[in-house]
C-alpha cells in the first residue's frame, strides 16, 4: 500500500445458483483473477456467497455445510497464486453452533473469520432460525477449509500496510454499527457482505447510509451485496455494490444487471489518515478497546494500474448544475448574513465598496446589496466607488457603473492618477520604473480612499479579495489585502464565477444580466499598468502567476487533504489531462508552494470575513501558521519531481 497511499478494492457481485457451492466458488474464482488483473488488492464477494442467501432451511443440512466447506477449500487452493486479499461469505460451525461469517484469506492461507454480530429476524429476514450472533466472541480458533483460523467479531486484518475490518449486512443498519469502534480500533476500511433485497425508496436510504457510515467512521467503506441468480421464491436482489470514502461515494454498481460486475475504486489511505489525525472527536475514543489485528504481506500486484478513482479538477465547484446552483444560494446566504451581523453590531446602515468592473468586487457589491435588502435598507446606503488609474480600461470602467446603476447604489468616481502622480513625486519614484512601488501605491491610495470614505460616512469598507488571492498572497499589504470585513475571504476564484453566474441568472434584470456576463468573460487584472496600443488590458493576473485552476486544485489538495507535492502533481496530471502537461503543472505547483509560504504575513493580518467552506485561511479559524515557516521541505520533493 505504498503507492502514493491509495489502496485498490472491489466489491464482486458473481452470478449465483442457490445451494450450488462448486459453481458458486468456481465464479468467485474467475472474478478473483479479474481482480488481480485490474491490480485489486482486496476484494469482496456478497454474504454467504459460497452457498447463496435464500437457502433457508436447507442451512441446516449437513450435506450443504459440507459442500460450502469442500468448496471454500478449493476456492482457497485456486486463488492462492493471486496477489490478493479475498473476503468472502459461508456458514461456519464453530463447535454444535452455525455461524454467518466473512473468510478472509490469502496466497492460500485463510487469515481469519468473522461472524456477524446483528441476526435479523423481522419482515423478511428469519436468520435467528439458523444463525447465532458472535458478539463477544473473541480470541477463538475455528476451523476452516482445512485450516485453523482466528475467530472474532472484533478482529481486523492489515495487508501490506493496510488496515481493514468486517460487518456482515444487518450490523450497518444497528444504532451501534460494529464498524465504528473497528474504526476507531484502527480500521481504515470496512467491507460489508450483505445480502439485502430490494423494495421501494429502500435504495436510496441503503446509499445514503453507506455514505454516511464511511464519513462518521473516517474511512472507507465498500458494501456488497447479492444479485441476479440470487432473487428466489418471494425477493428479489439488485447486486448493489458501493464504494465510500469519508462521505462520498466514489463508485456503485448498476442495479439489476444480469451480469456479474466487479466494481473497482482507489481508497485513499493517507487522506483518511490525515482526516483523523486533524478530527480531535475522532482521537478522543480512538484505541479504546483492545482487538486482533492479523497482519499479512503478500506480492505486490499490478501497480502500473490506472487509478480507479476521479479526480476532480474543480473540486470547489459542483459538476451537477442543480447541486451548483443550491452551494451558490446557500454561499450568497452565508456571505450575506456574516455582513448583516456585523453591520447590526456596528450599527452601520451604510457600506463603502471598491468596483473595479472585476469578478470579486462584483461579488463582493452583490453581496451588499443582498445584505441591505435583508435588513431592509436602503441600496443608496451602499457607496460604490469607481477608482480610474494607470491601467483601467474602458470595458472594466464602463462595466463598474453599468453594474452599480443596474443596482441601485450610490456611484462616486475618484480618479486616483493625480494622487498617485504626487506621492511617486513625494517619494522619488520615476512614474517609469513599473515595479512593485508603481503597483502597490496604486492599490494603497485607493484603500486609503475607501477607508476616509467610510469614515466620513459612518460605513464599513467591505473587502473584496478572495480565498485564491490570499493563498498566493496575490494582494497589496495594507491595501486591497485590508478592509473592514472582507466577504470573499473564504470563496475561492474558480467558485466566484460561479457565483456571479448564478446571481446573473436568477436574480437581475436583463441590462444588469448582460454586464454581469461581460464581466465573467473579462480577463482578471489588478489593473495597475497601463492598457496595451489598442486599450485591452495588458496585466493578466494568470500569465503571471498560473491559472487559477491549477491554483485552487492545488489549494485544495493541500489544505484540504494534506497532500505533499508528488501526490498533488499525480492527481493534477490525472484531472487535467489533455489541457496542462506535467511541465507547465509542476511549474505552477512550484509558484504555488514558494509563494503559499512566503506570503503567509499577509493572511496573519487578514480582516474578519465569513466562512463559507471547508476550507479557510483565516489565521483565527482553520489555518495556523507561522509566517516565517519554511518551505524547504515541500521544495526539495519538488526538486526530485
Amino acid at each position: 500500500m505504498d503507492n502514493f497511499g491509495f489502496l485498490k478494492v472491489a466489491a464482486a457481485v458473481p452470478h449465483v445458483r442457490v445451494a450450488d457451492c462448486d459453481y458458486n466458488t468456481e465464479r468467485m474464482a474467475a472474478m478473483a483473477e479479474e481482480a488481480a488483473r485490474r491490480g485489486v488488492e482486496i476484494v469482496a464477494f456478497p454474504e454467504l456467497g459460497v452457498t447463496a442467501y435464500t437457502c433457508g432451511d436447507l442451512l441446516l443440512q449437513q450435506t450443504l455445510l459440507d459442500a460450502a466447506d469442500e468448496a471454500l477449500e478449493r476456492l482457497v487452493r485456486a486463488t492462492r497464486k493471486l496477489p490478493l486479499t479475498l473476503i468472502a461469505g459461508a456458514p461456519l460451525r464453530h463447535g454444535s453452533t452455525l455461524y454467518n461469517c466473512a473468510v478472509v484469506f490469502t496466497q492460500g492461507k485463510v487469515l481469519g473469520v468473522v461472524p456477524k454480530t446483528y441476526i435479523p429476524d423481522y419482515g423478511e429476514f428469519y436468520e435467528n432460525r439458523w444463525f447465532a450472533s458472535g458478539a463477544g466472541i473473541s480470541d477463538e480458533h475455528i476451523a476452516v477449509a482445512g485450516q485453523q483460523a482466528d475467530f472474532g467479531a472484533d478482529l481486523t486484518f492489515e495487508v501490506n500496510g493496510a488496515e481493514f475490518g468486517i460487518e456482515i449486512c444487518e450490523d450497518l443498519w444497528t444504532a451501534a454499527p460494529p464498524s465504528s469502534q473497528l474504526a476507531l480500533n484502527g480500521a481504515k476500511v470496512i467491507f460489508n457482505l450483505s445480502a439485502s433485497p430490494e423494495s421501494v425508496g429502500k435504495h436510496a436510504y441503503l446509499r445514503q447510509l453507506v455514505a454516511q457510515q464511511s464519513g462518521r467512521a473516517i474511512a472507507a467503506y465498500v458494501y456488497c451485496s447479492a444479485g441476479f441468480g440470487e432473487s428466489t421464491t418471494d425477493l428479489v436482489f439488485a447486486g448493489n455494490a458501493v464504494i465510500a470514502e469519508n462521505g462520498c461515494i466514489l463508485r456503485e454498481a448498476a442495479r439489476f444487471s444480469p451480469d456479474e460486475q466487479l466494481v473497482v475504486a482507489d481508497v485513499d489511505i493517507e487522506r483518511l489518515e490525515f482526516e483523523r489525525r486533524r478530527n480531535t472527536s475522532f482521537r478522543a475514543n480512538e484505541g479504546a478497546t483492545e482487538n486482533t489485528v492479523i497482519e499479512m504481506k503478500i506480492p505486490e500486484g499490478l501497480r502500473g494500474v490506472a487509478l480507479d478513482r476521479d479526480i476532480d479538477p474543480m473540486p470547489f465547484v459542483p459538476k451537477d448544475e442543480a447541486d451548483r446552483s443550491e452551494r451558490c444560494e446557500e454561499i450568497f446566504r452565508i456571505q450575506s448574513h456574516g455582513l448583516a451581523q456585523r453591520m447590526v453590531h456596528t450599527r452601520s446602515e451604510k457600506a463603502v465598496v471598491g468596483i473595479s468592473g472585476g469578478l470579486d468586487s462584483t461579488l463582493a457589491l452583490l453581496v451588499t446589496a443582498r445584505t441591505f435588502d435583508f435588513l431592509h435598507l436602503d441600496r443608496a446606503g451602499i457607496i460604490g466607488i469607481t477608482m480610474p488609474g494607470f491601467g483601467t480600461t474602458d470595458r472594466t470602467y464602463n462595466n463598474a457603473l453599468e453594474l452599480m446603476r443596474g443596482l441601485g447604489v450610490t456611484i462616486r468616481e475618484i480618479p486616483i492618477r493625480d494622487a498617485c502622480t504626487q506621492h511617486f513625486q513625494d517619494i522619488g519614484l520615476d512614474p517609469g520604473c513599473r515595479g512593485a512601488a508603481y503597483e502597490n501605491a496604486q492599490a494603497r491610495e485607493r484603500t486609503q480612499i475607501l477607508m476616509d470614505v467610510a469614515n466620513m460616512e459612518g460605513g464599513l469598507v467591505i473587502g473584496t479579495g478572495d480565498l485564491s488571492e490570499l493563498a498566493l498572497g496575490w494582494a497589496t499589504y495594507n491595501g486591497d489585502q485590508m478592509s473592514m470585513y472582507g466577504v470573499n475571504a473564504s470563496v475561492p476564484k474558480t467558485l466566484v464565477r460561479h457565483l456571479v453566474k448564478w446571481a446573473a441568472a436568477t436574480e437581475q434584470d436583463a441590462a444588469t444580466r448582460a454586464t454581469l456576463l461581460d464581466i465573467i468573460d473579462t480577463p482578471v487584472s489588478p489593473e495597475l499598468l497601463p492598457a496595451d496600443a489598442e486599450g485591452r488590458i495588458a496585466q493578466k493576473t494568470e500569465d503571471l502567476v498560473g491559472p487559477y485552476e491549477l491554483h485552487d486544485f492545488f489549494l485544495y489538495n493541500f489544505l484540504r487533504a494534506g497532500y505533499g507535492p508528488a501526490k498533488i502533481l499525480l492527481l493534477a496530471e490525472q484531472a487535467f489531462d489533455g489541457s496542462y502537461d506535467r511541465a507547465a503543472i509542476l511549474r505552477w505547483l512550484t509558484v504555488f508552494v514558494r509563494r503559499f509560504f512566503t506570503q503567509q504575513f499577509k493572511r496573519s493580518a487578514m480582516p474578519d470575513g465569513p466562512k463559507v467552506g471547508s476550507v479557510t485561511l483565516s489565521p483565527r479559524g482553520d489555518w495556523r501558521m507561522p509566517s516565517d515557516a519554511s518551505a524547504a521541505a515541500w521544495l526539495r520533493e519538488l526538486d526530485m519531481l
